[in-house]
């Protein structure tokens, strides 16, 4: 199988896929090394396909983030490493997702990175990977603060969360 042939076998299991599948699985199904499809995502990805990173491994988006269930919010928090597992638990925990990060970097300027966090197992397994990848979390690059787009399927849900995240000092704003 030439490369092209490797990228749309890859493309094709994360279509026929309705969960997260890792590196390793694909590296496995096209008999190349994980690098191999590291490497072949982001050719994918340059070439428009709408795969994302998840903890659990990539999926294809199979529809426009607008039609998630429910609203989407933005919310600027600021914490420090300590306090990041509580904040994404309180969101999920209280009937919400996190769709994204982003920071307003001074250089850079805006840097987003795709979270679609839903469960506690997703932000368990978000933690993990960020511990056992010894990567620092975005908002290091800005002293704690940064922007999460988080969906609710109700407005409770929105309330609840919000409540819970000025309760626990990290949220600073709203910006709906």
């Amino acid at each position: 199988m030439n490369a092209q042939q490797r990228r749309q076998t890859i493309l094709q299991i994360l279509q026929n896929s309705d969960t997260p599948v890792s590196a390793t699985a694909l590296a496995d199904a096209v008999q190349v090394s994980r690098q191999s499809v590291v490497g072949d995502i982001a050719l994918l990805r340059a070439a428009h396909m709408p795969i994302l990173a998840t903890p659990r491994g990539y999926v294809l988006q199979k529809t426009e983030p607008s039609s998630v269930p429910g609203w989407t919010y933005s919310l600027v928090c600021k914490h420090g490493y300590e306090q990041m597992e509580q904040e994404l638990l309180i969101v999920v925990d209280n009937g919400g997702g996190v769709l994204d990060v982003t920071i307003e970097h001074p250089v850079y300027r805006e840097m987003t990175g795709t979270l679609n966090l839903f469960s506690r197992h997703d932000v368990q397994n978000f933690m993990q990977n960020l511990s056992q990848g010894q990567a620092l979390p975005l908002s290091r690059l800005t002293d704690g603060v940064h922007r999460h787009t988080i969906c609710c399927r109700t407005q409770a849900d929105y309330e609840r969360i919000v409540h819970a995240l000025r309760a626990a000092g990290i949220l600073v704003a709203e910006a709906q």
